[in-house]
């Protein structure tokens, strides 16, 4: 996959799991989740096309998680550095995404964005994506 500015884009693989976490700790925003190695790997065994990294000139610029679970589509972990955003990265992370997910049959995908990451808002909006005010997200930590 490669787009014409010079980016690429391409499955994680199981070398790249220790840049993707200094990756999200650099351009992720800031949340009580447990990052480690062990979880990324585990994502990268069970469904290898997952987890979609954007580089240029060799350099991790962008990742997100698409994942699908044969009845959702799933999106997490829209990431852009800091240095390269606004420059058509996430529109082109999504659009990957978009495509996986259409061709494994699902017919919506749905992005967890934090209420306090108004940044983020305003790129999944300009994607198209909504708030949907019917549902709430409900949790309970197992560990």
């Amino acid at each position: 996959m490669a787009v014409d500015s010079g980016m690429k884009i391409r499955y994680a693989e199981l070398e790249d799991v220790p840049a993707v976490l200094d990756f999200w700790l650099l351009a992720a925003e800031g949340t009580d989740r447990r990052d480690s190695p062990d979880k990324v790997v585990a994502l990268i065994e069970r469904d290898p096309e997952a987890l979609l990294l954007a580089e240029l000139d060799g350099q991790l610029i962008g990742t997100l998680i698409a994942g699908w679970d044969g009845w959702r589509a799933h999106l997490y972990r829209l990431a852009v550095h800091p240095s390269h955003r606004r420059k058509g990265i996430a529109t082109t992370l999504l659009a990957e995404a978009e495509s996986r997910f259409t061709a494994l049959g699902a017919f919506r995908a749905d992005a967890m964005v934090l209420d306090a990451n108004v940044s983020a808002q305003g790129a999944w909006s300009a994607a198209g994506y909504t708030p949907q005010p019917i549902w709430s997200r409900w949790v309970k930590p197992l560990k």
